[in-house]
């Protein structure tokens, strides 16, 4: 039970002596009471030192990087989230560099033979020093005997006892993050606690590579006839919980630009290709990498695009697929009615808001961009644009096209450094044209009426049992017995009543030294 209040004490003694409270008080002030117990759990130490010249979020991403992998986490996990922590410091943390020092080949060989088992491990050689350290894993390059071939790969590596470090950390910081929601009322619409579960869930994700692994092998999956994109192929007999081995990449990074011209590859295409194939992904898949920057891409000798790190992707349904590619092409053709009918045959417009405000609300986007050159032209920025927009006519906010949206700028954005005059609308127009033209011909009607139908006729025995169970239902409504609200986050009201019940721990505790005390005494 104290381990958790020592942890918590440790962390905020990291957090002050780092400079990260004085950077936080610059943005937003924090509560007298919350800047006294800093104050006093850092006597003794000296607070890091921040170089002036560097703006506030500047500064705290290195703050950040300077306290390790949860914290360097916890700030890319806000970097996501604009509506916690506003838009510019949002900005800043998406900055924040995942990269520390590297542990040591043979405690990563140790890993490698426990994971795999002896006799796979027999057939590892040559395993190198690490070519990459991030806080959660690190890369190294070796050589594997796969069916009586040699193949060079790459294995990831998570970080010896990573996962338990990160747990008692963020046990740590979920109840601080519940005390100063109890104590701070302007804090309770931060959502803190809810804040720390969602990335304790994300992380645990990251950190069984397992995960990373079958992203990887479904992208490969969706893209193997896919000309310019080429996914490493994974060794699932060399793959475990922790670690990861797939193909090397045969290449250069994508941010060599001159050496890819050396190669003779052509820039334009190259740019071209990788806005298509992005697209692609999203509306033809609906599954799509997430982390597309500069460091996650290379280049090989063939011109083919080829990614690394698959722990963020992005998945879409159907109707947000369908929804994405009916609006991006609405703006190409600058038809804004057509843009805002979509978005109220969607539902994602109350039907009671006006159609012609909206679709003028849209127009007020979609020309400045339209009135711009063609490399400042954004796909992604347009919109980010349009969800501003329409959150004001109350629309909810759509997490997945978020994550499509950043990526999407990110996409544009190395597509630009290839070839700066990349018209994005040109490029764009014929992946949007041919699946709206597919979604929408007699043999996709066809298909869906099928499905449909089949489904309809498999729940036509359940049917009476259905109808007694949504009777069932109501009457309880009507009696007041049923809360449809109730339930929604399980795991989230479970972390809660483990705090609360470590609270009335704590008092229970408190209270009977206080007794034994005046006991004695």
């Amino acid at each position: 039970m104290f381990k958790r209040i020592i942890k918590l004490f440790q962390i905020a003694r990291k957090f002050s002596t780092s400079g990260a409270v004085e950077i936080i008080n610059e943005i937003q002030q924090l509560p007298t009471i919350v800047n006294l117990f800093f104050n006093l759990i850092s006597i003794g130490a000296s607070s890091g030192i921040q170089d002036k010249q560097k703006t506030s979020g500047e500064k705290l991403c290195v703050a950040l990087q300077g306290m390790g992998t949860t914290f360097i986490k916890l700030g890319q996990f806000l970097a996501t989230r604009p509506d916690i922590i506003g838009e510019e410091l949002a900005k800043s943390l998406e900055k924040l560099q995942d990269k520390v020092p590297a542990f040591n080949l043979y405690d990563a060989k140790k890993i490698i033979k426990k994971e795999i088992g002896e006799n796979y491990f027999k057939d590892v050689t040559q395993i190198s020093e690490p070519i990459a350290a991030a806080s959660i894993a690190q890369v190294h390059l070796a050589k594997i005997n796969f069916e009586g071939k040699e193949k060079q790969v790459a294995i990831k590596i998570l970080r010896p006892d990573i996962e338990k470090l990160f747990n008692e950390e963020l046990d740590a910081l979920m109840l601080f993050a519940y005390i100063v929601e109890n104590t701070v009322s302007k804090a309770k619409r931060l959502k803190l606690v809810e804040v720390v579960h969602l990335l304790r869930e994300i992380t645990n994700i990251e950190m069984d590579l397992r995960f990373e692994a079958a992203a990887a092998n479904e992208l490969y999956e969706n893209t193997k006839n896919d000309n310019g994109f080429a996914v490493p192929k994974i060794y699932w007999n060399y793959t475990t919980k922790k670690i990861l081995t797939l193909d090397k990449v045969e290449g250069v990074s994508i941010r060599e630009i001159k050496k890819i011209d050396e190669l003779g590859i052509d820039l334009k295409k190259l740019a071209e290709n990788l806005i298509q194939l992005f697209l692609t992904q999203a509306v033809r898949d609906g599954f799509f990498h997430g982390d597309m920057h500069q460091g996650n891409l290379f280049v090989d000798a063939n011109g083919n695009v080829v990614p690394v790190d698959f722990g963020i992707m992005g998945r879409l349904d159907k109707n947000n697929r369908k929804f994405l590619a009916e609006i991006l092409y609405g703006f190409i053709k600058r038809d804004y009615v057509k843009v805002a009918e979509v978005h109220f045959q969607a539902g994602l417009v109350p039907q009671d808001a006006s159609k012609e405000e909206f679709a003028q609300a849209l127009r007020s986007v979609g020309e400045p961009i339209f009135g711009q050159s063609i490399k400042d032209i954004s796909g992604g920025n347009l919109l980010a644009q349009l969800f501003e927009i329409t959150e004001k006519f109350n629309m909810p906010t759509q997490p997945p096209l978020l994550l499509l949206q950043k990526t999407m700028v990110v996409v544009e954005g190395v597509a630009r450094k290839l070839y700066p005059e990349t018209n994005i609308w040109e490029v764009s127009r014929p992946i949007l044209e041919d699946w709206l033209k597919s979604i929408k011909s007699p043999k996709s009607t066809i298909d869906t009426a099928i499905n449909t139908s089949s489904e309809i006729l498999k729940r036509i025995p359940d049917l009476p049992e259905l109808m007694d169970r949504a009777d069932y239902a109501l009457k309880l409504m009507s009696e007041g017995k049923l809360n449809l609200s109730i339930g929604t986050n399980k795991k989230l009201e479970l972390e809660q009543m483990k705090i609360k019940n470590f609270r009335n721990n704590i008092v229970i505790s408190f209270f009977g030294v206080v007794i034994v005390f005046l006991l004695v005494f």
